[in-house]
């Protein structure tokens, strides 16, 4: 066994709880540098005879709060396991009543039952976190705008236009303004990506694909982590909700194949998109879609194989090294 001592650590705002599996103790630090130097300290007291790399750290992904800790463990070599919160949920049985010190505890006991198969998170290199939260600030700052959008298109149709000339000013002005923020973080997110030599050039092989467009391209290297966090596109189907799974079970339960809901919705949403697009402007798609409906099999399933033949596609020429190849063009 690799790890000798566990620590559950429950992620908070202001505080982390930490708990070290075993030995019971539990203590609260501030969620900063400094209270991370008492925590590792308060650790060392009770596990002198273990090395640094004997201990796994592992807590809850809970976006920018566990960011940091997660980012101070990494830089002094500390092992650590950031972990979905359902995965660590649903694992760990009936539970009644909860607070910080009890989460810590079983996130503790998570640790230590799955001590042979717990894996050690790697964060991606520094510009892969940044260009994760611009693509981030630009998503909210595009539904920003378009709910502005429908609103004053619908106000238009049913407002009188000379007496409410104000209130449309007002939302013109903040479309136009949010248009121009959306453009100055699609060129921070460009200068992030012309920095890395590797980003650069999976982000080219990527735009090499017909309908894949610069938005899918810089989300594909932000959430694989410029294609080192998933071994196959199959994984990353599983991960994006593209990938197809039986539910039954003995003789009365034959439910229909269907993808999961447990999924990540943003990258899925912009791989439905290029889909759609590759149906009517890619003619190698559009001739498959057109044939899969004629034969009687449903719409929604065949943008399903679609999406995931973009997924393997996109996964082809990072691995391969080269851009896409139309063969359609060489077909006699």
């Amino acid at each position: 066994m690799k790890y000798k001592v566990f620590i559950g650590i429950d992620v908070s705002k202001l505080t982390i709880d930490a708990h070290l599996h075993g030995i019971g103790a539990s203590k609260t630090f501030s969620n900063e540098e400094k209270g991370f130097a008492l925590f590792l300290s308060w650790v060392k007291k009770y596990s002198k005879q273990s090395e640094p790399a004997e201990m796994i750290i592992c807590f809850e992904h809970t976006g920018m709060y566990s960011i940091k800790l997660a980012t101070y463990l990494n830089d002094i070599e500390i092992p650590f396991a950031m972990l979905p919160a359902l995965q660590i949920k649903q694992s760990i049985g009936i539970r009644r009543g909860k607070n910080d010190q009890i989460d810590a505890q079983r996130i503790a006991e998570y640790a230590w039952l799955h001590r042979e198969t717990i894996q050690e998170t790697l964060l991606p290199a520094k510009s892969i976190l940044k260009l994760q939260s611009l693509l981030t600030l630009r998503n909210r700052l595009v539904c920003d705008r378009g709910g502005y959008e429908a609103t004053w298109k619908e106000q238009k149709k049913a407002l009188e236009g000379k007496e409410h000339k104000e209130i449309f000013q007002v939302y013109k002005s903040l479309i136009m303004n949010l248009t121009v923020q959306v453009k100055k973080i699609e060129e921070q997110i460009k200068a992030v990506i012309e920095s890395d030599e590797a980003v650069k050039l999976n982000y080219q092989l990527l735009t090499s694909i017909k309908c894949v467009g610069p938005v899918l391209a810089a989300n594909m290297i932000a959430y694989t982590h410029n294609f080192t966090r998933f071994a196959t596109w199959r994984k990353f189907a599983c991960y994006v909700g593209t990938a197809p799974f039986e539910h039954q079970s003995g003789t009365s339960i034959k439910g229909k194949t269907r993808v999961s809901s447990l999924s990540n919705k943003q990258l899925k949403k912009l791989i439905h998109m290029v889909a759609i697009c590759a149906c009517a402007y890619n003619p190698e798609m559009k001739s498959y879609y057109k044939r899969r409906v004629s034969e009687g099999k449903n719409k929604m399933s065949t943008l399903n194989v679609i999406r995931n033949k973009i997924i393997s596609r996109m996964f082809a020429v990072v691995n391969r090294g080269s851009g896409y190849v139309d063969l359609m063009k060489y077909a006699a």
